[in-house]
């Protein structure tokens, strides 16, 4: 194989935006095209010049498509992806793999048992250079133990009319989740995957509708706690502006600060460990040297590079920047968030998939089945 066909399902905001590029990429062709839309499909694939389809499963069957790129609403991942694996056709798929611990186990189960299918994630923030260097960083060991994670993202401000574009969002039966499935899979994927660690139990306050009509939540705030002493702080808002977006990583060799278009690394002359252990009793800072590292606009090709990996992987061998096993760590640590949030009481990890699943359906049995959410 020389060039990697793909076909697009879901040609929504996110899935057109694939289409479009697809022919520009190394080794990659844009071969169909897939949406429930009928017309939408038509319109797409006669723009692009290529089949049109409206269901998903007469593509795969179609031996027009070596891959599949899976950009539509979050329900529909796994079972997409799960059609692929039997179909023999290469995965990428948009985040969140799923909205449940328990589907996306399902999904990399399949996966597992087609090794010979690449597997991959749209996890295109971890191609932007602050993180890549962040993570660079963390995993050379230099900044030492990691002491705590605090991420405060709250630059995600979506209006009441945002809510209103499509059937599917902000509800527990279209979406499975508010700010936590929808706007932050990419920050919970980057805290787990600059750091490796995995929360062992969380507490949190979830609101739901706190600053929309919306059926699912808006505000979020939790506290992580890790193994040894390590703790964790993750606040998510759609409703502030202009909001904040800092992240912040103390190690025992200093900070690393993560601001749009920056990372400071302030680095400490010893050890923290060592400074409390034989400090005198007048100490009360440490002498450190700041490294400031500026970076431009976040990258616009970024969901390309991950395609071109997968593509590069798929031909060559490449190791995907972001595997699909990957996609279960950080909707894990936002799942049970969102369970410890909303009941008020601390979740252990790893998490109960099957009681998960229960409480994600009591919710959508609870909820009046359609957003609230008008326009107006």
């Amino acid at each position: 194989m020389t060039t990697v066909r793909f076909g697009v399902v879901g040609l929504g905001s996110i899935g057109s935006r694939h289409a479009a590029y697809l022919n520009n990429l190394a080794g990659g062709k844009l071969a169909a095209v897939c949406d429930a839309h009928v017309d939408l499909a038509n319109r797409i694939g006669g723009e692009l010049k290529v089949p049109a389809f409206q269901d998903y499963r007469p593509m795969l069957a179609s031996k027009q498509i070596d891959a599949v790129l899976i950009a539509t609403p979050h329900f529909q991942h796994p079972p997409i992806a799960l059609a692929a694996f039997d179909a023999g056709v290469h995965v990428l798929c948009e985040k969140p793999l799923a909205v449940s611990v328990k589907q996306a186990q399902t999904v990399i189960e399949a996966a597992a048992k087609k090794p010979n299918l690449k597997f991959g994630l749209m996890f295109q923030q971890r191609t932007w250079p602050i993180y890549s260097q962040a993570k660079q960083l963390l995993a050379s060991g230099e900044m030492g133990e990691i002491l705590r994670v605090t991420w405060t993202i709250t630059d995600w401000f979506r209006t009441n009319a945002y809510y209103a574009s499509g059937g599917w969002r902000a509800t527990w039966d279209g979406e499975g989740g508010g700010v936590l499935l929808n706007q932050c899979p990419h920050n919970l994927d980057l805290l787990w995957w600059l750091t490796m660690l995995k929360p062992k139990n969380i507490t949190a306050i979830a609101k739901i509708g706190a600053t929309h009509p919306i059926e699912v939540e808006d505000e979020v705030a939790a506290l992580l706690e890790y193994d040894g002493s390590a703790i964790g702080q993750f606040i998510t808002s759609t409703g502030e502006a202009p909001g904040s977006n800092r992240l912040e990583i103390a190690t025992d060799r200093g900070l690393l600060i993560a601001e749009p278009g920056r990372l400071t690394v302030r680095r400490t002359e010893q050890s923290v460990r060592e400074l409390r252990q034989t400090g005198s009793a007048n100490v009360r800072v440490t002498p450190t040297v700041d490294k400031v590292h500026e970076f431009g606009p976040e990258p616009r090709d970024a969901h390309k590079q991950i395609t071109q990996n997968f593509i590069d992987a798929i031909l060559q061998g490449d190791p995907l920047i972001a595997p699909g096993a990957d996609g279960v760590h950080g909707l894990e640590i936002g799942n049970a968030i969102l369970m410890a949030g909303l009941t008020r009481r601390s979740v252990s990890l790893p998490l109960d998939a099957d009681a998960y699943e229960d409480f994600l359906t009591r919710l959508a049995s609870q909820s009046p089945g359609k957003k609230q959410t008008s326009a107006a």
